[in-house]
């Protein structure tokens, strides 16, 4: 059985989301909504996005929720099942890579105008 090479230390793979970025959802129960990145969970290639993917959390009462009780947050989303969305054109695209100069520019592949944070 092949080793899962995300899990491994030495690798890190070139994901086209990061934090900060829009975001379209493209499969799952929240299909069509866009969010905010809020974090981008490297290990298990997931993204948390601000608004999708609600669930609900039993608490009980502590020092920074004395009443507990049941608490709405975000879950973590598959990077595979969300699309960045073009700045210029507001509509979800592929994300490309290229060199411009001496960097590395992500591009929108819809538009092909390069997308700057």
């Amino acid at each position: 059985m092949k080793k899962d090479k995300s899990k491994t230390k030495r690798f890190r793979p070139k994901l086209h989301i990061r934090k900060g970025d829009n975001v379209y959802v493209l499969a799952g129960d929240d299909r069509g909504k866009t969010g905010r990145v809020i974090e981008v969970i490297v290990k298990d290639l997931r993204a948390l996005v601000e608004g999708v993917n609600i669930i609900s959390r039993h608490t009980k009462p502590n020092t920074a929720n004395p009443n507990g009780g049941i608490i709405k947050k975000e879950a973590p989303v598959h990077i595979s099942n969300l699309a960045l969305i073009d700045p210029k054109s507001g509509k979800p695209t592929r994300i490309g890579r290229r060199k411009e100069g001496d960097k590395n520019v992500r591009y929108s592949r819809r538009e092909g105008n390069a997308l700057i944070k």
